[in-house]
């Protein structure tokens, strides 16, 4: 079956022509106005992705993934946002959103995004997986039999989803707690971007793309804690590294 697609835009110009893009492109989808019709939708015929508008009347965006979350639904979510300065990005990625597109966008880019989203809740649905990135060692553990992964102090549970950093369990968001592990599966090796992006969106958004420095932000505010060291690290240039130093 096509993935189904919850497509919310106050904009009928926008709203009309994405809604044919992305039937032409395989997907069922169901296009609304507002926050309320939304919300009404995504309750009774749960789709497999939902694209919200930022600024719609009413109930906004950022209101309609805030109320998924607190019910616990864990479907992708690509915010559309006319808003671009990375304050206005991080409030969407606070909602519970798991990726952004800046208006005006090519409509290949939502595809894009889409389709990497959907692989990370699908993954029988990828195409052939990146070469493996190296990995340090994980003091005996072999991939794919561990029940945690453990490193720079902390320990993460892959099957459940959890995280902690000493005794603090961390709350992490889908794409956070993704980051992270990839980082902590190669402690002490420095990742570049497009390996990053490659991992973690499927898709390599460039050098202007400010997407991932946004998650490493957000991941630090997380993770740091008076006294203790930072865990991870801007290479300039290159990527970012997972230590405790």
């Amino acid at each position: 079956m096509p993935p189904t697609v919850l497509l919310a835009e106050d904009d009928r110009a926008i709203r009309n022509a994405l809604e044919r893009a992305l039937a032409l492109e395989g997907y069922r989808v169901t296009a609304v106005a507002d926050g309320v019709e939304a919300l009404a939708h995504a309750h009774k015929n749960p789709p497999d992705v939902l694209v919200l508008d930022v600024m719609m009347p009413g109930i906004d965006g950022l209101q309609v993934c805030r109320v998924l979350r607190a019910e616990g639904d864990r479907t992708p979510i690509l915010m559309l946002t006319a808003l671009v300065e990375t304050a206005d990005r991080i409030a969407g990625l606070d909602a519970g959103a798991d990726d952004y597109v800046v208006k005006p966008f090519d409509v290949e880019e939502v595809f894009a995004r889409l389709r990497a989203l959907l692989r990370r809740t699908n993954p029988d649905a990828a195409p052939e997986a990146a070469a493996p990135v190296p990995e340090a060692p994980k003091r005996g553990m072999e991939r794919g039999t561990e029940r945690h992964v453990e490193a720079a102090g902390l320990r993460m549970d892959p099957q459940a989803r959890r995280a902690w950093r000493g005794g603090r369990e961390l709350e992490l968001t889908r794409t956070e707690f993704e980051l992270l592990e990839l980082l902590a599966r190669n402690a002490g090796i420095v990742l570049d971007h497009s390996t990053i992006y490659d991992r973690i969106w499927g898709y390599d958004f460039g050098p202007g793309s400010k997407n991932l420095a946004v998650y490493v932000g957000y991941l630090r505010r997380k993770l740091d804690q008076p006294g203790a060291p930072q865990l991870i690290h801007t290479v300039r240039g290159v990527g970012y590294v997972l230590r405790e130093d």
